[in-house]
């Protein structure tokens, strides 16, 4: 569930606190949350609503003027129900305070060694983990297609790779770009520890 910044921030500022989309069949679950931009979003509910039942309240609640304005946006189409989507700011991106954490003890290094070890175990690629933060530690905010060209891979696929490292405080996103972080700086110099042995 793409939100656009104005209004993550006025979610965050407790001025919306409904989302309206037409889906399929809805992208986030009631108990859930969602990373965004601005942190973390707590989806409170997720429930079908008719066209009908939507009232200006919801519509205010939505950040809408009216519900003529907040339904204008949301014409039906078909096989896509009407979904009303309750949230709530949920805080801060925990992985921004994981990324600031390098002073890992053995065994935090052990266990992210690990993770690391079963990404690479799980990849038709073969071991990536070790050279995509190499790469990023090399050549830091260089836009992702250069980057794939250099581990010699495709931008579809390094991505969702990277944000793998991110989700475990490794990688940081710039607005162009990746760069390791304080974490990833500490786990990276033991990958290639053990390489080099």
């Amino acid at each position: 569930m793409l939100l656009r910044m104005a209004v993550l921030e006025r979610i965050v500022r407790g001025e919306v606190t409904l989302v309206f989309r037409r889906w399929r069949r809805p992208t986030v679950r009631t108990g859930g949350t969602l990373r965004t931009a601005v942190g973390l979003l707590r989806i409170l509910d997720v429930a079908i609503v008719d066209e009908a039942d939507v009232s200006d309240v919801d519509a205010a609640d939505a950040g809408y003027a009216s519900r003529a304005a907040l339904l204008a946006d949301f014409p039906s189409r078909e096989g896509r129900s009407l979904y009303r989507v309750r949230v709530a700011f949920g805080g801060a991106d925990p992985r921004i305070a994981l990324r600031e954490q390098d002073a890992l003890s053995d065994a935090e290094v052990e266990g992210l060694l690990r993770r690391l070890g079963r990404l690479d175990a799980g990849s038709a690629k073969g071991p990536w983990t070790l050279r995509a933060l190499a790469a990023i530690e090399e050549h830091p905010g260089v836009v992702s297609t250069t980057l794939a060209e250099r581990l010699g891979c495709e931008r579809t696929w390094l991505k969702p790779q990277v944000r793998k490292l991110k989700n475990l405080g490794l990688t940081i996103s710039l607005r162009v770009g990746y760069e390791l972080s304080p974490r990833g700086r500490v786990v990276l110099e033991h990958l290639q520890g053990g390489a080099a042995e």
